[in-house]
């Protein structure tokens, strides 16, 4: 069963982040200019939240506050779900399932390792299922 390092080695370890103080229009600028969905807020080293484009539209649109100028901290997710690097990948869909997320910081204690989101997962159980059924195939093949 791989693990969460491997998915981090196998995708990196780029995580995109911006301070409490970023107001959170820029913050979804930010997002879809990268192409992702999701910021890690860091003060300093520190990851304190975590703000997500499903936070933008239930925080911030639905409430009808697109005219305000938001800081993330008072629109982003607290306390931040976070896994171990040797922890697997069954453990990660599992804390996604049950908390309703779809990106998990990767913690080496208080060290950010990097990021992984619900499709990092879904591609690396693909990969090892195909690897399983290419093995087997070759094991009934010879």
């Amino acid at each position: 069963m791989k693990t969460i390092k491997d998915v981090i080695n196998s995708k990196g370890s780029n995580v995109a982040s911006t301070s409490p103080k970023t107001d959170a229009k820029d913050a979804i600028k930010l997002m879809a200019e990268s192409g992702i969905s999701s910021l890690l807020i860091m003060d300093e080293k520190k990851v304190i939240g975590i703000f997500s484009d499903k936070d933008f539209s239930c925080k911030i649109v639905a409430k009808d506050r697109l005219s305000e100028n938001i800081p993330v901290s008072d629109v982003m997710t607290t306390p931040v779900c976070a896994i171990r690097p040797e922890q697997s990948i069954d453990d990660a869909m599992s804390i996604m399932t049950e908390k309703r997320i779809r990106h998990l910081p990767v913690m080496n204690g208080e060290e950010l390792i990097g990021l992984v989101s619900i499709g990092d997962l879904v591609k690396a159980m693909i990969k090892e299922q195909k690897d399983t059924i290419e093995q087997l195939e070759h094991y009934i093949h010879y």
